[in-house]
């Protein structure tokens, strides 16, 4: 029997348009404002037929829970228990961006241009029982989301969490982020040291270009801030992330058409990272019942 078209739950304020698609992974596959003629797509559009056939990658923004990025080898130790995952991404050996991106979320609330998504997360390879819920409010001046995660297990639960939104990729577009240190990443792209960050990517610089600049890094002692310029539309977008959210996590892959910039409460690794005693991984610890929550706020400029 064939599976459902997965639906598509609009958002509109003024001339804002923000469409949701619960059933893949609980995704964002449009944010866009119409000015006279013209389009401003703030987030790159679901590619075609990425919501038909289920493939959050290919929308437009993304949650990660219980953790951002990857965990390499697919296993942790947390207490001295090993934990071993799926290693949901081959030919890639480590585990990445959690479960929820490949599971439907529900809609358990909707007011307005207003939206509030669930998933719930029983105990499996991953040994905890978590719920996570996207709070999604759409105002033609920004979009917020704000992230929370429960610990529904009987003990301690290590966790993070984050989006992965993409956006679109022009000549002269930049990216600026008040940000500390970057790991450098090996041949598994995953961190080997700590280095200091692209100047132009701070506040102040030219702003970094992601054609001259390809990146796949973590950066630490995220301050919340960044900024996406788009000179050719005369536009920008501001991103400003609640303090949970210590990191940055910069995509800029050669030869595509987009780039990411993503807010997240832990590192690259930092499950292993915590394990082998740093204490810079943003690694959250929920006792049972325990939420963490943040918000992330986009803000777009434009004429």
């Amino acid at each position: 029997m064939a599976q459902d078209e997965p639906r598509l739950v609009e958002l509109r304020a003024g001339s804002t348009r923000l469409a949701v698609a619960p059933d893949v992974g609980g995704s964002i596959a449009r944010y866009a404002t119409e000015r006279g003629d013209t389009t401003f797509e703030w987030l790159r559009p679901a590619l075609p037929g990425a919501v038909a056939s289920r493939s959050a990658g290919g929308t437009s923004s993304f949650p990660m829970v219980p953790f951002s990025n990857r965990i390499r080898d697919a296993a942790f130790r947390f207490r001295g228990r090993l934990v071993e995952l799926p290693r949901n991404f081959p030919p890639e050996p480590h585990a990445i961006h959690g479960h929820a991106w490949r599971k439907p979320w529900t809609v358990v609330e909707r007011t307005g241009a207003g939206l509030t998504l669930e998933y719930r997360h029983p105990a499996d390879d991953w040994p905890w029982a978590y719920s996570a819920q996207q709070t999604i409010e759409l105002t033609e001046q920004q979009l917020r989301v704000r992230f929370a995660v429960t610990n529904m297990a009987t003990e301690a639960m290590p966790v993070g969490f984050g989006l992965h939104p993409y956006f679109v990729r022009t000549p002269r577009c930049v990216v600026r982020a008040d940000v500390g240190r970057m790991w450098e990443s090996d041949a598994d792209r995953m961190p080997s040291r700590l280095v200091g960050a692209p100047p132009q990517l701070l506040p102040g610089g030219a702003g970094l270009s992601p054609d001259e600049t390809p990146l796949d890094n973590n950066f630490l002692e995220f301050s919340g801030r960044a900024v996406i310029e788009w000179p050719e539309w005369n536009a920008r977008l501001r991103i400003d992330a609640d303090p949970i959210y210590t990191c940055l996590v910069v995509y800029t892959p050669p030869g595509q058409d987009f780039f990411c910039a993503e807010p997240a409460t832990n590192c690259i690794d930092g499950f292993n990272l915590a394990a082998a005693g740093r204490t810079d991984t943003g690694l959250i610890v929920l006792e049972p019942g325990d939420t963490a929550v943040g918000d992330v706020t986009f803000t777009p400029e434009a004429p």
